[in-house]
């Protein structure tokens, strides 16, 4: 890990203040508002912001929550709140921010997501997951977030391995398979197994066996399963969203 520069601890600094005065509950999230929002944006890789009530709760509150907690050990992404007063709460506040993003109290929550310190932001519009919010955030940006099951090593080896060369694929391949044999917790292991089978189904058929595995298996879920069989393709689908990244991003 690389030691952090005088400018990023004072920046970390400043959050943690933020985060000790805020009135959020919100674990790993920073409350921001008029007067902060403009010095912290610029300062991080990317920075997921949720608008919404000042005190929100409710289920997407908790998928969020799961978010902001999981990015607690991202230095380069921040998680953000902004509360949104209105006259139903009396004085108004931070009504300059909901003006200036288009935002309505109707559509709370509201997801954005800034990369590279721009002001022009990333709109989430899918559903209102844990797992879908943080393939979002690596989509849109270079920043590593891992999703439920997924190991980091072996999502960079799969992004490297759908970048690479058809020669380069079978090193790669080889690569996996000798990490996957050093591992020794179970639950890794089965999640490694599945990178080392996906690699070998590609150089077999072609890269466009992803898309059509995703569909296939997504299908599955819609079905009537059980809870731990829906757990259990949900890890697959998140392992095979690393093969959609690529290095351009």
């Amino acid at each position: 890990m690389r030691a952090l520069g005088f400018i990023e601890l004072i920046c970390l600094l400043f959050v943690s203040f933020l985060a000790l005065s805020s009135a959020s509950t919100t674990k790993g999230a920073v409350s921001l508002d008029s007067w902060t929002f403009d010095k912290i944006i610029h300062k991080f890789k990317a920075v997921l912001v949720k608008f919404d009530t000042p005190y929100p709760f409710g289920e997407k509150h908790d998928e969020f929550s799961k978010v902001a907690d999981a990015a607690s050990t991202v230095n380069d992404l921040l998680v953000a709140e902004v509360g949104i007063k209105g006259t139903d709460y009396g004085e108004l506040e931070n009504h300059d921010l909901a003006d200036r993003y288009g935002i309505k109290k109707e559509d709370f929550p509201i997801l954005k997501l800034f990369v590279d310190g721009k002001d022009e932001s990333h709109d989430y519009e899918e559903e209102f997951k844990a797992d879908e919010i943080k393939k979002f955030i690596r989509m849109k940006s270079s920043v590593y977030i891992g999703l439920s099951s997924c190991l980091e090593k072996f999502d960079n080896m799969a992004i490297e391995f759908m970048n690479a060369k058809e020669e380069h694929k079978n090193i790669i391949l080889s690569q996996a398979e000798t990490m996957a044999k050093e591992l020794t917790n179970e639950v890794e292991k089965k999640s490694a197994d599945v990178y080392v089978k996906m690699m070998r189904k590609v150089i077999e058929k072609g890269e466009e066996l992803i898309e059509s595995e995703l569909d296939r298996i997504g299908n599955i879920q819609k079905g009537k399963i059980t809870k731990e069989k829906r757990d259990e393709i949900q890890s697959r689908l998140n392992i095979l969203q690393s093969f959609r990244i690529r290095d351009e991003l």
